[in-house]
């Protein structure tokens, strides 16, 4: 039986922490976490987030392996609708990465929340 793309999100986001822009900013000043936008580069261009590094989820698994080493670095990933960046959290865990977080709300209020 074939998922729609609705529900294999919702299967994933059981599986991964996630948290609002606020609690990942806050965490962030606490732990220098990494923000990782996993949206395509003209998303992120045309509407970036401040600190964000951009790596596309197509990508995601080989870039991270080559930026972090670290297993229990933080981070918190984000896209347009959490979508892709809870795929992309489900893979960094199965990589190895210890402490990965979705950021969940609007692209909006992750612009916001990263300019404070």
């Amino acid at each position: 039986m074939l998922k729609t793309v609705s529900d294999l999100i919702q299967e994933v986001k059981k599986n991964v922490r996630c948290i609002d822009a606020q609690t990942a900013m806050a965490e962030r000043q606490l732990n220098h976490g990494l923000l990782i936008d996993v949206r395509e580069p003209a998303e992120h261009l045309a509407k970036p987030a401040v600190g964000a590094i951009n790596i596309p989820r197509g990508l995601l698994e080989m870039k991270m392996l080559e930026l972090e080493k670290n297993p229990s670095q933080a981070i918190y990933l984000h896209c347009a609708t959490s979508a892709r960046a809870a795929l992309g959290a489900e893979q960094l865990q199965r990589l190895g990465y210890e402490n990965v977080a979705v950021i969940t709300c609007a692209m909006d209020e992750i612009q916001r929340c990263c300019a404070n």
